[in-house]
C-alpha cells in the first residue's frame, strides 16, 4: 500500500511552522490528485531490478579535491564557475548514495534544464531515474507518485522544486543546481524558499545537501559564512583543452558601431557571420519577449496600455497583436492613434521576436531558433535541446531560459544585447540579478570546446558590476553589495515580509493598507515598517495593489506579525523582491 513516508509527515509539520499557511495548501504539495492507478499500471519494484552503473569519466584534480572535502559534511555550497563540472560531482555523489542503497534528489530551477540532466543521469543509472514537473498531466504525476511510494530500491529523482515532495524513502543526497535562481521561490501559498525546504529534508534523512552555483545568492553566501558552513570553490574548466574567450564591451552610446543595425553591433554581426561560415553557433541574450515593448504615437505621445494593468502592451509581430505580459490580455494593433487620429504609430524597444526578424533580414539563410515564454511546449529549449546541441541551428536567441546550465559544444559567439537593462528596475536585488545573468550568459562560452567571443552591449561600459561579472570576481561584487544592503537595511542583515492589499480602487487599497499599518504599530515592537506604497505595477488584472514592507532582525517577529494579519490581505515571507 502506498503511503507518505514518515519523513514527509515531519516535513509537513516543519513547513507549517516555518512558512505559516493553511495546512491544506501545504499537504497538497505532498499528495497526488485523483485515485490510485490500477495495480497492473504500476511497475513492480521486484521486476525493475538494480541498474548496472556504467563506467564514469574520470574526475579532474579539482573535482577529486572537492569530493574529498565533501566526505562527512552535511550541508555544503559548491561555488563552481560555469564549465567546471559541478554536474559530474553530482553524478559521483548520487553514485555513492546509490551504492549505499540510498536515493538522490537533484533539483533544477527550470523544467527546460531537466532534459539535459536526465540524459546525463540515465547514461549512468538507466531506468532508475525519474522526473516530475508541472508539464506532466495529473495522471502522469499520480502514476510516478505511486511508483516511487512503492519502490524499495534506490532512485534518482530530477526536477524543479516540486521534486522535494515526492514520496522517496531513504534519501542519501540532495543537490540544488543553479541554487541562486529566483524560480526556486514558491510565489503562492505557502511561499517557501526551496533551499530552506531542501536543507530540512536532507537533515531529516541525515543526507548530504549540496547547493551548486556559479553566482551564489548573497543572502545564502552570507549565511554560510556566518554559520561556518563549507563553501567549496571550483575555478578550473572540466575540459582538458584550454581555450581563451575574448571579451568585447560595446558602448551603445557610440552609434557609429551600429551602422548595419540599431540593435546589434557591427563587430558582433561580423563574428556571427564568421561563426556560421565554419559551422559554429552564436547565442544572443535579450531579456525581453515580443517584437516591441512599446507602441506609441509620435504625434501626441499616446502609448498602448493594458486596460487591466498599469503596464505597456507589448507588440507581437508574428500574430500582429498587442499583449500584456502581466495578465495575458490581447488586443488588436490600431491603424491610427486612438487619441489624435494620426497614423504616426511607432514600435520602440526591441524584444526577442523583433531581434529574430532583424537577424533574419541581416543574415538571410541563417538558421535561427528563439526560446522564451512565448514558445509552445514542443518549441521549448527542453524539447529542442538535443537538436540545438547537435548544431542544427546557427543562431540561438532567448531570454533567461537560455542563460543557465546548458552545455553547447558548437557555441563560439555570445552577445548580450542590453546588459544593463535590469539595473533600471527599482529593487534591492537589481544589481545581484544583473551580475548573475551576465555571469551565466558569459558562461555559455569558454567551456573548453573551442575559442570564444563574448560581446557585452551596454550604455554603462565603465560600470563596476559589469567588470566584476566579466572577471568572475564574485568576492569583490559580494563585498560591494554588502555595503549597500547594510546601509539600507536589506537582507542578509534583516528578514523581510511583504504584505499586499488588493482592492477595486487605489483609494480603497490605500485605506486598507493604512489600517493594517496602524495595527502593526500598536501591537508589535522592534519591527521597521515601510509604506504603504503602491505596488511597482499598481493595477494588475483589474485590481489596485498596495504593499507594506516589514523589516526586522528576528524572523520570529515576522511570524508573530503574520499571525495578527487580517484575512483581507496576503503576505510573502522572505520574498525574492519588493516589486
Amino acid at each position: 500500500e502506498a503511503t507518505l513516508p514518515v519523513v514527509s509527515i515531519e516535513l509537513i509539520s516543519w513547513l507549517a511552522s516555518y512558512y505559516p499557511a493553511p495546512l491544506g495548501s501545504i499537504t497538497e504539495l505532498f499528495t497526488p490528485s485523483g485515485s490510485m492507478p490500477k495495480k497492473d499500471q504500476i511497475i513492480d519494484d521486484k521486476l525493475a531490478g538494480a541498474a548496472k552503473i556504467k563506467e564514469l569519466p574520470g574526475l579532474t584534480t579539482e573535482q577529486k579535491r572537492v569530493m574529498d572535502k565533501l566526505a562527512g559534511e552535511s550541508t555544503v555550497m559548491l561555488h563552481g564557475d560555469t564549465g567546471t563540472g559541478k554536474t559530474r560531482v553530482y553524478v559521483e555523489l548520487a553514485k555513492q548514495a546509490y551504492e549505499a542503497g540510498k536515493s538522490s534528489i537533484v533539483l533544477t530551477p527550470e523544467i527546460g534544464l531537466t532534459a539535459q540532466l536526465i540524459n546525463t543521469f540515465r547514461e549512468v543509472f538507466g531506468n532508475n531515474v525519474y522526473t516530475v514537473n508541472s508539464h506532466m498531466t495529473p495522471a502522469e504525476r499520480r502514476q510516478i507518485w505511486f511508483e516511487l511510494a512503492l519502490k524499495k530500491s534506490p532512485v534518482i529523482v530530477i526536477g524543479p522544486r516540486s521534486a522535494l515532495f515526492v514520496p522517496v524513502n531513504n534519501i542519501g543526497f540532495v543537490a540544488m543546481d543553479e541554487a541562486h535562481d529566483t524560480a526556486y521561490k514558491q510565489e503562492q501559498s505557502p511561499y517557501y524558499q526551496t533551499s530552506r525546504v531542501a536543507s530540512r529534508l536532507a537533515h531529516l534523512h541525515k543526507a548530504l545537501f549540496v547547493m551548486g552555483t556559479a553566482t551564489p545568492n548573497i543572502t545564502d553566501y552570507f549565511a554560510f559564512k556566518q554559520k561556518g558552513l563549507p563553501i567549496l570553490r571550483m575555478t578550473e574548466q572540466a575540459k582538458t583543452t584550454k581555450h581563451i574567450t575574448e571579451h568585447i564591451v560595446v558602448d551603445q552610446r557610440d552609434r557609429s558601431s551600429f551602422s548595419r543595425s540599431p540593435w546589434v553591433a557591427d563587430e558582433l554581426l561580423k563574428s556571427i557571420e564568421a561563426a556560421i561560415n565554419i559551422n559554429e553557433q552564436s547565442l544572443l541574450f535579450l531579456n525581453r519577449r515580443g517584437s516591441a515593448r512599446l507602441v506609441m504615437c509620435e504625434a501626441c505621445g499616446w502609448a498602448a496600455h493594458c486596460p487591466n494593468c498599469d503596464t505597456n502592451l507589448t507588440y507581437h509581430q508574428d500574430k500582429h497583436i498587442m499583449r500584456c505580459h502581466s495578465c495575458d490580455y490581447e488586443g488588436k494593433v490600431p491603424t491610427s492613434c486612438p487619441d489624435c487620429g494620426k497614423s504616426e504609430l511607432v514600435f520602440k524597444s526591441i524584444g526577442t521576436k523583433a531581434l529574430e526578424t532583424e537577424l533574419g533580414r541581416l543574415l538571410p539563410g541563417a538558421r535561427i531558433s528563439r526560446f522564451d515564454r512565448d514558445n509552445t511546449k514542443q518549441e521549448s529549449i527542453g524539447k529542442q535541446y538535443t537538436k540545438v546541441a547537435n548544431g542544427d541551428t546557427d543562431i540561438i536567441i532567448g531570454t533567461q531560459t537560455i542563460a543557465k546550465g546548458f552545455d553547447l559544444p558548437n557555441l563560439s559567439v555570445v552577445g548580450v544585447i542590453q546588459a544593463d537593462s535590469g539595473l533600471q528596475i527599482p529593487d534591492f536585488t537589481a544589481s545581484e540579478r544583473t551580475y548573475q545573468l551576465i555571469s551565466q550568459v558569459s558562461g555559455r562560452v569558454g567551456r573548453g570546446y573551442r575559442p570564444g567571443k563574448l560581446f557585452i552591449q551596454t550604455f554603462k561600459p565603465d560600470n563596476s558590476l559589469i567588470k566584476f561579472a566579466l572577471n568572475r570576481d564574485y568576492a569583490s561584487f559580494y563585498e560591494h553589495e554588502l555595503v549597500e544592503r547594510k546601509k539600507y537595511f536589506f537582507p542578509p542583515y534583516v528578514f523581510l515580509l511583504k504584505i499586499s492589499v488588493s482592492r477595486a480602487s487605489s483609494a480603497g487599497a490605500k485605506r486598507a493598507a493604512e489600517s493594517i499599518v496602524d495595527g502593526l504599530r500598536a501591537n508589535h515592537q522592534k519591527i521597521r515598517i515601510e509604506g504603504p506604497t503602491p505596488r511597482f505595477i499598481e493595477k494588475l488584472a483589474g485590481k489596485y495593489n498596495w504593499h507594506i514592507i516589514v523589516k526586522t532582525t528576528s524572523r520570529n517577529r515576522l511570524l508573530n506579525v503574520i499571525g495578527s494579519l487580517p484575512q483581507t490581505c496576503t503576505y510573502n515571507i522572505d520574498p525574492n523582491d519588493l516589486l
